[in-house]
């Protein structure tokens, strides 16, 4: 079952040249357009079916900067003072709230590592606390579950999935950003060596640039322009709840929990540190470049096999600009949640943390999230191919770094001086 995504109404007209062709209506795409736009540059955003279908609504809705990796440090400070702005940017509910998040620790080895953060932390100036036991307890909706500690930033916030895409592509537009949805990019086209525009299924837009931010998808295209991508597609799950009075503002995370308040009022859960890796064609295409972050998050990964091997066997790897695309045949993805996962998240909820004992189930979904090797995002030019920038593989981050994200790629587009250096994002890291 889907999140109920605010709907946009896709333009009527598709342009005949635009500057800077959008690839893809998430997050780090509606957020490109929407800088881009507003510098005065004519854009167009093709999303092969609705904004925000994907991950991108189906995500957590943690803002934060508080635990990530220090290479995503400066990105992370830069999306969160733009989402402390987003509603008065796009003049819309974006559902940003800055309610602090919670991390909790079970035992000293963990409480060690939030140390050692807190210690990068104070570089970058981030307000963090470390708190004892009791205090963490107390904060985690009066917890009975024995905690070691916890860490507690107060300006990480949430914002809500199914509304922010929508309300950024809509200000996009106002911007002068032409929204186009059910139109998906089949190819790029060439000429002189260079980007001279993109072949959608609704026809021929003229331009000099294109970014890729598809998500899930942005591999396969790759593929079929002769770049290759490296990312493996992970299953989240999540879970909306009501019927529960007591629980905290704050946002909360354990070593196998997680729990964030919602616009509705209630709460969406999930199982922390647990994803499914359906294991498909591209697992074993892909095993050198993953082994390593294999063998180090192993204890996190729950290895499927099932009907997602031979779907993703079957479907076409190269095509033409006039074929019918997988883009086209498979709008949304739409991905069976964890259920074992999901109810193995309200049990250890419902056990540890009183106010959620009555908690009933609204609805519960999953999302489709590209992971590469170093869980670190590529945004770069692709040198291969001259026009081309990249905005893929935010490995379950993208949601909550995407304002500075996106930001950060309209400013590669237009080739200014950027607001965070994008060293850490190279594509070549990999090669």
């Amino acid at each position: 079952m889907a999140p109920k995504v605010i709907p946009v109404k896709s333009d009527e007209n598709l342009p005949e040249a635009v500057d800077v062709v959008v690839i893809g209506g998430g997050i780090i795409g509606v957020t490109t357009a929407f800088f881009l736009a507003r510098a005065g540059v004519s854009v167009a955003l093709c999303e092969k079916g609705v904004i925000g279908g994907e991950q991108s609504s189906r995500n957590w809705g943690w803002t934060r900067v508080m635990g990530r990796d220090e290479r995503e440090l400066p990105l992370g400070m830069s999306s969160l003072n733009l989402w402390r702005e987003m509603n008065r940017l796009t003049g819309r509910e974006t559902g940003f709230r800055q309610c602090g998040i919670l991390y909790a620790c079970d035992n000293e080895k963990q409480l060690n590592e939030f140390r050692n953060w807190k210690d990068i932390a104070d570089r970058y100036q981030i307000q963090t606390t470390l708190l004892d036991g009791a205090r963490t307890a107390e904060m985690a909706a009066g917890s009975q579950r024995t905690f070691q500690g916890g860490l507690f930033c107060g300006t990480d916030g949430r914002a809500e999935p199914t509304m922010a895409a929508s309300a950024v592509a809509e200000a996009a537009r106002e911007h002068g950003a032409a929204i186009l949805t059910h139109c998906a990019v089949r190819a790029l086209d060439h000429q002189g060596g260079r980007i001279s525009g993109v072949i959608t299924e609704r026809g021929r837009i003229r331009c000099s640039t294109v970014v890729l931010a598809g998500g899930a998808w942005s591999r396969l295209f790759g593929r079929n322009e002769g770049i290759n991508l490296p990312a493996l597609n992970v299953l989240g799950s999540v879970m909306r709840v009501d019927n529960v009075e007591g629980a905290p503002e704050e946002t909360v995370g354990g070593s196998d929990f997680a729990f964030r308040r919602n616009i509705q009022g209630g709460y969406n859960i999930s199982r922390r540190n647990a994803s499914v890796s359906e294991i498909t064609p591209d697992s074993f295409r892909q095993l050198r470049q993953f082994a390593g972050s294999y063998l180090k998050n192993h204890k996190e990964l729950r290895l499927r096999l099932s009907r997602a091997f031979l779907d993703e066997w079957k479907m076409e790897r190269r095509w033409t600009p006039d074929s019918v695309t997988p883009f086209e045949k498979i709008r949304t993805l739409d991905p069976e949640p964890s259920h074992g996962l999901l109810e193995e998240a309200a049990r250890i909820i419902k056990r540890d943390f009183p106010p959620f004992r009555t908690m009933r189930e609204v609805e519960r979904w999953g999302g489709m999230i590209d992971v590469t090797p170093d869980a670190v995002p590529i945004i770069d030019r692709a040198e291969k191919i001259p026009g081309l920038v990249l905005g893929v593989g935010f490995s379950g981050h993208g949601f909550g770094i995407g304002p500075g994200a996106g930001k950060l790629l309209s400013e590669i587009v237009r080739n200014v001086t950027t607001s965070v250096d994008p060293a850490s994002f190279s594509f070549n890291r990999f090669r």
